[in-house]
């Protein structure tokens, strides 16, 4: 995957960032793309399986009334939800480094935005993905324009993919 320049994050993440500034903070210690081991895989596997056959889907207008509210789903949630929490697990639960789990924007065919997680690996870079049941490589998710990833140095801070984009937007009380 070619990284551009920085660009200015989604708004909803921009606003899950003044809630959950621990989520959003500098990558003390930015890794090279993770080594992963059989095992590893087969954790990272079952945990795309997992969540996307526990959380329902659904919007967050259905949910909170509101047309984008980024946050970690309990029962049900939308493509950003699901991306979060699988982010959440795999850090918390497997210790792979917050700068090779990244929340990812892309646009599908119809122009309709959607988020995947996109895993940074010595095998190239995996998407996580709510709609799809399969942890696959990112060149493999036909159908998406890949347009902008959280930076693997600063959770709050994002880079477009392919091109360069105009300056990062932080989170409120984010360092550069």
């Amino acid at each position: 995957m070619d990284i551009g320049g920085p660009t200015s994050s989604p708004i909803g993440h921009f606003e899950f960032c003044k809630k959950w500034r621990d989520e959003c903070a500098r990558i003390a210690e930015p890794s090279g793309p993770e080594a992963l081991s059989e095992a590893a895989w087969a954790a990272i596997r079952q945990v795309n399986e997992r969540i996307n056959s526990e959380i329902a889907p659904k919007t967050d207008r259905e949910l909170f009334g509101k047309e984008e509210l980024w946050t970690f789903p309990k029962s049900a949630g939308d493509c950003e939800d699901f991306a979060l929490l699988k982010r959440r697990i795999l850090i918390e639960e497997q210790g792979l480094s917050p700068s090779n789990v990244l929340l990812t924007v892309v646009k599908r065919q119809n122009g309709e935005g959607h988020a995947i997680l996109t895993l940074r690996t010595t095998e190239g870079d995996f998407v996580l993905d709510n709609l799809h049941p399969a942890v696959r490589p990112w060149d493999a998710a036909k159908g998406y324009k890949f347009i902008k990833r959280q930076s693997s140095e600063h959770a709050a801070a994002w880079v477009s993919i392919g091109v360069p984009g105009p300056a990062p937007v932080l989170s409120a009380g984010s360092k550069p």
